[in-house]
């Protein structure tokens, strides 16, 4: 066999985000006589190959199939599956390996449920994907998108809190035979991507479309999240979201998302309604956001986009609810130190219903591995069989 390509090894773990020290931590390299930084120099050196077996973990560490290790020359980003729209955050830069990294990661998992509705010959095409292509009105596309979710917006509202009320709006995602997974980092806190680098993204497919929302968000902006990530396969544009609206595509999908969620007279509203709030904005929108079940950043926008506050206040706004969010967010986080929470109930919230059961079909069929279901599921194989309930 041909010998590895010392050049892909060290592109393979830059373009993982990872330093020399980290990844040689994260490989357990290292003996006696020799640190795990000194082994994984001699690697990418080419002073020294690895073994079958550690080229099996560093493959699996970066993301990359073994296969690529032993290429001429690194691939370009076309040929990875990273040539789509990003966006323009500068802090992108920083975590393009790990949001690279998580991007494969995703794509592998829909390669394998792809892979099975299709031996399992349950490969069904869904005509929601790319069906906006033409870029409908913003009216048409909201219709169009409540009619095909069978969406009652009042049920949502009536939901407890944001979080049922996601449940509920998940639930209708993906009867329609999408995927809905909650992701914000690369298996660990340690691998954290922060929302202001990405939201959300989508990875387009007829017959097998993913979104994936990062769970490190507030509760309260999952659901539009969601929302502006289907529009995205609707208009069959894949990429990852962040805060931004320069962009033309994210334009069309947070207004068509926010849309969905709230009104044109029900901003308009919201703005008559602010002076009986002694004219205090952020808590007149917070008092709305919380009886819409929906987050108070996506309600500023709203009355930004309807001319009722200038830009400035908009920013203004959304730092205040941003601000709220990382003040609470640190009491909660206080509170799960003090409970110890369930690890196979948090990863089937995570993974979602709809992957939960195309794996324990295919399990059952006989059309996946405990491995493949593994993969897709996030786990080790060994968690498997706990996790969907065989």
């Amino acid at each position: 066999m041909s010998q590895v390509n010392p050049d892909i090894l060290i592109w393979a773990r830059e373009s993982a985000g990872l330093s020399v020290p980290e990844a040689a931590r994260k490989l357990k390299l290292g003996s006696k006589k020799t640190s795990g930084e000194q082994i994984l120099q001699d690697y990418e050196s080419g002073k020294r190959a690895p073994t079958s077996k550690k080229l099996a973990e560093i493959a699996n560490q970066y993301k990359r199939p073994i296969t690529m290790f032993y290429l001429n020359k690194p691939p370009s980003r076309g040929e990875t599956g990273e040539d789509f729209r990003e966006t323009n955050n500068s802090q992108l830069e920083e975590f393009r390996g790990p949001v690279g990294a998580l991007i494969r990661d995703v794509f592998v998992r829909q390669s394998i449920i792809k892979s099975a509705l299709i031996d399992a010959e349950d490969d069904e095409i869904i005509d929601f994907v790319g069906q906006g292509g033409s870029f409908p009105p913003i009216d048409a596309a909201k219709s169009q998108i409540s009619e095909f979710l069978s969406l009652d917006i009042d049920e949502f509202r009536k939901k407890r809190n944001p979080h049922d009320a996601f449940s509920y709006l998940r639930e209708s995602v993906e009867k329609k035979r999408f995927y809905v997974l909650l992701i914000g980092d690369l298996g660990s806190h340690h691998s954290r991507i922060p929302t202001d680098v990405f939201r959300g993204f989508a990875l387009s497919d007829p017959i097998c479309p993913f979104i994936v929302i990062n769970h490190n968000d507030a509760k309260s902006a999952w659901s539009f999240t969601l929302l502006h990530e289907l529009v995205h396969i609707w208009v069959d544009k894949s990429g990852i979201s962040d805060n931004s609206t320069e962009n033309k595509i994210e334009k069309y999908c947070n207004d068509v998302a926010s849309q969905i969620l709230v009104r044109d007279e029900e901003i308009d509203n919201i703005n008559s309604e602010i002076k009986s709030f002694d004219g205090n904005a952020f808590r007149a929108i917070q008092s709305f956001a919380s009886n819409f079940n929906v987050s108070g950043s996506m309600l500023a926008y709203r009355l930004f986009k309807r001319s009722h506050i200038s830009q400035d206040n908009w920013a203004s706004l959304s730092k205040e609810f941003k601000d709220l969010w990382i003040k609470e967010k640190k009491k909660d986080k206080t509170k799960r130190k003090t409970s110890s929470g369930n690890y196979y109930a948090t990863q089937k919230h995570r993974a979602g219903s709809a992957l939960i059961k195309i794996i324990k079909r295919s399990l059952y069929e006989g059309v996946l591995t405990e491995t493949k279901a593994g993969k897709a599921l996030g786990v080790q194989s060994g968690n498997v069989a706990e996790l969907v309930d065989l």
